[in-house]
């Protein structure tokens, strides 16, 4: 859902799916990282998403509570 305010677009995805467990939180940014099994997913999804994101200056974020899904937000701000 998009929104501004303040100067900043937000940008939230949201799925009601497994959520992420927290154990590997802080590797769900880095190239390759996947928890598919073999052949089924690069890991390079939610990297370049990150490096996208961040080479325009913004913020990717992500809340998640195992077992009721995750949500992605996305703040970039508003230049002209």
């Amino acid at each position: 859902s998009p929104g501004a305010a303040g100067g900043e677009v937000l940008i939230k995805v949201k799925d009601n799916g497994n959520g992420i467990p927290q154990n590997v939180m802080d590797k769900i940014f880095q190239p390759f990282f996947t928890t598919k099994p073999t052949g089924q997913g690069t890991g390079l999804g939610l990297s370049l998403s990150y490096d996208i994101v961040k080479a325009h200056g913004g913020e990717l974020k992500v809340e998640t509570e195992e077992g009721k899904g995750s949500e992605f937000i996305i703040k970039l701000a508003i230049t002209v």
